[in-house]
């Protein structure tokens, strides 16, 4: 303990478990603070039923208050499984490591643990004026995600607020449940799905979620609380099992969505869902809220005698992250509800599958660990379907979906391992050279079932710089040839053609410098093309001129051209570029196209121009070989491109005769504000897979093996392409087959006996590795 050069005074707004929690460690530590909760309702109110915690968060109790740990933990209903309920089918995935207790005695606790330390407690005390904390050092805005404090200082805070589209409504149940359980019910209107849980002997908490369309159907928004719950008794019969719903405030709403960029204002520091909310299909509200208690209460006995502003801003750096990482699994979780009819043709195994990994933390490698008969028992449906889907009989030796073939034509490729385009800004006047070639080989030696080579341009003005490869003249041509050879001779890996034209975004340095802003010298660039006439960086980039319809002619023709050449060069595969707001991209997008011809205003005008040209380039394309087009799925700005346009763009060039859509977002402007994150891009590669049924490659920060496993598994895409990894590890698929024990095919006889050594050490590691893993799960909170 510090020694206390004054005493603090401290007064925590919201007396949920955060605001207690808080109070009851600081109070604690620091017995010489004066701290008081002021709750506006009395001690015995609680609304919802159960709370639950993981394995990880349970150790996290006990390393900070053995009291309240083992006083929670005894009044805990632990389960290892969550089931899935579908179909008709009751699907269990174990390993998973939950608790749940009631709301209210979990408040019971941490209030009794609170007067046992000397909290202050207040109940009944609506706190509308903070004037009256005037004496206060430290005022904690714990007050919920209708939080007072946090509106009365919206400036500061800068809270970002969404209605997310989905109806739900918390209710209980007397029904017992030994594990979590989803039940997802097909009605007449639509999907509903139950989340529930059983909290203590006799009681289950039961959150129905539904799209607005279900909702409405029905007739919900036209039914009282009471009215509601009996129409879902009606409608849940056969799961409930004769048991009934019970209300407590059970009113259906939409989930607000609430991030503060500002943690604290002067003194003002906000708590749990003040600051944040996550959507209730993580379970880790009362989890984040708890947690960042901790962290504020560690940050305030460190750093408050001396400065209360150092102890927010270590609290925030502590937290943001913790936060944020969890907010974004929570919001991908939600997004998967709100589309949950999108898998729903999909097999029982496929479907849990789907279930278990929405959110992206839990991958094929996590659940191996967790629970390895589910996967195999998902593996003898997923092998029987893929046999019965392509005549590829995978089903006895079963070598993880990453390492199973793939068609597209007459093209077939060894696994689903992509190589993405990335340009090396290292050619002169287009032309490729050994850097290119050693690149290019070396990668393909690596295993991929499939390489890209960066975007070439079919005309010298058609590059981003001037480092950009080319195809318009007989000595690119040869040099391309000259690599193209080599893989086909000492690989079985295939390989593409892209072709783009650079649009506004031309004429600019080399990628490790000033990238897309124009060439120092004035007299080195060029003309530049769009949609319409405008810059890209506003006082900065070149003014383009709007494309007429002799430059579109021209244009058209280059690529005519190019296709033709890349066919005499002997690529399997030709891919055209329409993303990352080249040209074809400012066509597609609203924010720049802002044409009056019939070239812009809708979705079907704004494609018109790129489907000409892809129409051109599949002409002069062999019927035998494939092609694909890639596509910024999202503008990430407001008045971008629309789910609705993408699906009605990929319907287009599937009618056109395109194969695949290799699916990407942004760059279309400077302005985005996209929302990484790993496999940040696969949502939209999911959408076009699952709504237009049209065969996709996903890309974005996809890093690991088990990433691409659980892709390919849960149908959000059928390639994965990788750049940044590729870039260190020209063997990465090689890595990833004898980290599975995949015998692969294609392996060059001189790398036989490295593959061999590598797969020996991979086996032993991994088995080391889940070993450690399994050791390593937090003990039962029991």
């Amino acid at each position: 303990m510090p020694d206390a050069t004054r005493s603090l005074k401290i007064a925590v707004v919201g007396g949920g478990p955060g605001g207690l929690y808080l109070a009851l460690l600081t109070k604690k530590r620091r017995p010489d603070w004066q701290i008081d909760v002021y709750e506006q309702n009395s001690a015995n109110d609680t609304f919802g039923f159960g709370v639950v915690f993981s394995d990880e968060t349970l150790e996290e109790f006990l390393s900070h208050d053995v009291e309240s740990y083992e006083a929670i933990t005894d009044t805990f209903a632990y389960w290892d499984d969550i089931i899935i309920r579908y179909k008709g089918r009751e699907i269990r995935c174990g390993g998973n490591g939950f608790a749940g207790c009631s709301r209210l005695a979990l408040l019971k606790i941490l209030q009794q643990r609170c007067e046992e330390v000397g909290v202050g407690l207040h109940y009944l005390k609506s706190v509308d004026d903070l004037a009256r904390f005037a004496d206060c050092d430290v005022i904690v805005g714990a007050d919920g995600i209708n939080s007072r404090i946090r509106d009365a200082f919206k400036k500061q805070f800068r809270p970002s607020l969404a209605l997310k589209a989905n109806k739900f409504t918390w209710l209980g149940s007397t029904r017992p449940l030994d594990g979590f359980t989803f039940f997802f019910k097909q009605t007449e209107h639509g999907l509903i799905c139950a989340h529930t849980y059983q909290y203590e002997p006799g009681r289950s908490t039961w959150v129905i979620e539904t799209s607005p369309a279900t909702w409405t159907a029905f007739g919900f928004d036209k039914l009282d609380e009471h009215e509601s719950a009996r129409l879902l008794e009606i409608i849940f019969a056969v799961e409930l099992e004769g048991h009934p719903l019970i209300t407590n405030r059970s009113l259906w709403r939409s989930f607000p969505r609430i991030f503060c960029e500002q943690w604290w204002h002067g003194n003002i520091v906000l708590l749990g869902d003040a600051k944040a909310t996550a959507h209730f299909s993580i379970g880790s509200g009362t989890k984040l809220a708890m947690e960042s208690a901790i962290a504020l209460s560690d940050a305030l006995v460190a750093h408050g005698d001396n400065s209360v502003e150092t102890a927010f801003r270590t609290y925030d750096k502590a937290r943001r992250t913790d936060v944020q990482v969890t907010q974004h699994n929570a919001d991908v979780s939600l997004a998967w509800f709100e589309h949950m009819e999108r898998s729903n043709d999909m097999k029982p195994m496929q479907f849990a599958m789907v279930v278990m990994c929405r959110a992206k933390s839990i991958t094929w490698d996590n659940l191996l660990v967790r629970d390895e008969r589910f996967v195999r028992a998902f593996e003898d449906e997923w092998y029987q379907t893929y046999f019965e889907d392509t005549g590829i009989d995978c089903r006895q030796t079963r070598p993880t979906p990453m390492f199973t073939p793939f068609r597209l034509r007459d093209m077939t490729l060894d696994n689903r391992v992509v190589v993405s385009p990335m340009a090396q800004y290292c050619a002169t006047e287009g032309l490729p050279n050994d850097w290119h070639f050693t690149h290019y080989a070396s990668r393909a030696l690596g295993g991929a079932g499939l390489l890209y080579v960066e975007m070439t341009c079919p005309s010298d003005d058609a590059r981003i710089s001037p480092g950009c490869t080319g195809l318009w003249n007989d000595a690119q041509e040869h040099e391309w040839t000259r690599i193209v050879d080599f893989i086909h001779a000492h690989s079985r890996t295939k390989i593409c053609m892209q072709l783009g034209h650079a649009g506004r975004k031309g004429s600019t340095q080399l990628g490790w410098e000033d990238a897309d802003h124009p060439l120092p010298k004035e007299e080195d660039n060029w003309p530049l093309f769009s949609a319409s006439s405008l810059v890209y960086f506003e006082g900065v980039s070149a003014r383009p001129t709007e494309l007429d319809r002799p430059a579109m002619a021209r244009v058209k023709e280059d690529f005519v051209q190019a296709t033709r050449r890349a066919d005499r060069a002997g690529f399997d595969m030709l891919e055209l570029h329409c993303a990352h707001g080249y040209l074809f991209a400012s066509f597609l997008s609203p924010l720049t196209n802002r044409r009056d011809d019939e070239y812009g205003g809708s979705i079907a005008n704004r494609l018109r121009y790129p489907l000409e040209v892809f129409r051109a380039m599949r002409d002069a394309w062999p019927a035998s070989k494939p092609t694909s087009i890639r596509i910024s799925a999202s503008d990430w700005a407001p008045g971008g491109i629309s789910e609705d346009d993408v699906l009605v763009a990929v319907r287009a060039f599937e009618e056109a005769g395109c194969d695949l859509i290799s699916t990407s977002s942004g760059q279309t402007v400077p302005e985005q504000k996209p929302v990484y994150g790993r496999m940040y891009q696969v949502q939209f590669a999911e959408c076009i897979r699952n709504v237009a049924r049209m065969k996709t490659m996903a890309v974005g920060a996809i890093t690991e093996p088990g990433q691409i496993n659980t892709i390919i598994a849960c149908r959000r895409a059928d390639l994965v392409a990788l750049g940044r990894p590729h870039l260190v590890d020209p063997y990465f698929t090689r890595h990833a087959a004898a980290w599975y024990g995949v015998k692969t095919q294609g392996v060059p006889l001189q790398y036989l006996p490295g593959m061999a050594q590598a797969m020996r050490e991979a086996e032993r590691t991994r088995q080391k590795q889940t070993e450690l893993q399994r050791k390593a799960k937090p003990r039962r909170g029991m």
